[in-house]
């Protein structure tokens, strides 16, 4: 019998309540008491204040500073090179996904623990020992495999719910995709993001982030949608954030994943969140899996009453041009992409074929719905 090696991987600590920003020494100060944190612009000057006053009240020291929008291997080494002249023992990120991604790829360089404070639920990045790198131009570039997933994670279902209702909605997007990936990864016996086998737990886990969004994500969406927390919305979170987050790293990612690399070319969804692409990349997958029709009409089902955009019109495509995307099918088969993960071979012929087929059929189903 092939010997084969499966993880199980996830945060050290994940927590998740309310007033979390104010009390943040509390979570940290076991791993650092001088602290870089990267913020995102629009709580900057919140952070700076509440979270600060929590670590001076500690006896830390704290530096904030800007995330400049994207991801990319020049804004990670500018925060090295402040983190440096701030002599911090810790880096903290506090924002979306990206500016996640950048406080894991510094802390990961400086050999520095990190602690991860979502402000939106849009993705399950926070737990993950992955970053997505771009290119300054906001195209895919590589993953960062790091060897270690995040110290804490903190989410603060005040704050998340706060955020627009559309990044609510595609963390559930991207977390939706999570079971499907999870399974075609483990039949496949694929590499999980740890680069390892998936886990029976992965799977498990996956499985129990898609039943907690059907039986908690419509109703989470109209709570926060009105701005208010309810157990729905901690649920769904808890499946955003944790769940998907462990479920896709120690169960693997598949075609969904793959396509929404590929999609991050096209100039006109530049303005599309990560969950919305993944969204219609999970669909794709489905077309080529030629999946059971009470599961697909399950997951549309779903996706509309959250809100999500299905169709390529809706996330911003005004007009399809084929050699486009038929890069994103090409690009989406790329060696060392997720596609090798599917249980079958997929030709860049195959995904191009889904996509539109992917495509047809949700505008059927928006026209129906």
């Amino acid at each position: 019998m092939t010997k084969t090696v499966k993880s199980v991987t996830s945060p050290k600590k994940f927590i998740i309540g309310h007033d979390l920003l104010e009390t943040i020494y509390d979570y940290m100060k076991h791993f650092g008491d001088s602290a870089y944190v990267i913020c995102d612009e629009f709580i900057l000057e919140r952070a700076s204040k509440e979270a600060g006053q929590s670590i001076a009240a500690g006896g830390g020291k704290s530096v904030f500073e800007k995330f400049n929008y994207e991801c990319t291997k020049e804004e990670i080494q500018r925060h090295r090179d402040l983190l440096h002249k701030a002599r911090a023992n810790i880096v903290v990120g506090i924002g979306g996904g990206k500016t996640l991604d950048t406080a894991k790829a510094t802390a990961y360089y400086e050999k520095l623990p990190v602690v991860i404070f979502p402000t939106i639920a849009s993705t399950d990045a926070p737990c993950t020992a992955l970053a997505v790198i771009y290119k300054p131009d906001g195209s895919f570039d590589e993953y960062l495999f790091l060897p270690s997933n995040p110290d804490v994670v903190l989410a603060d279902t005040g704050i998340l719910a706060s955020a627009p209702a559309r990044f609510f909605a595609a963390g559930i997007g991207d977390a939706l995709a999570t079971y499907f990936e999870a399974r075609a990864c483990y039949r496949s016996v694929g590499d999980n993001l740890v680069l390892m086998k998936p886990s029976l737990t992965g799977l498990g886990i996956a499985k129990l982030c898609y039943d907690t969004l059907l039986e908690n994500a419509v109703q989470a969406k109209i709570a926060v949608d009105n701005r208010v927390v309810t157990k729905a919305v901690e649920n769904t979170i808890e499946a955003t954030i944790y769940l998907s987050g462990v479920g896709a790293e120690s169960g693997g990612l598949a075609a969904a994943h793959a396509i929404h690399n590929g999609m991050t070319a096209v100039k006109s969804l530049h303005h599309a969140q990560h969950g919305e692409k993944v969204t219609f990349g999970l669909l794709a997958q489905l077309v080529l899996e030629n999946a059971p029709h009470e599961e697909i009409e399950m997951v549309i089902s779903l996706v509309k009453q959250v809100g999500l955009p299905l169709t390529l019109q809706d996330l911003g495509v005004k007009k399809f041009v084929e050699e486009e995307w038929r890069q994103v099918a090409a690009d989406a088969c790329a060696e060392g992409d997720t596609m090798g993960n599917m249980p079958f071979p997929v030709t860049p012929d195959d995904v191009y074929n889904a996509i539109v087929a992917a495509n047809a059929l949700a505008e059927a189903y928006d026209e129906e719905m």
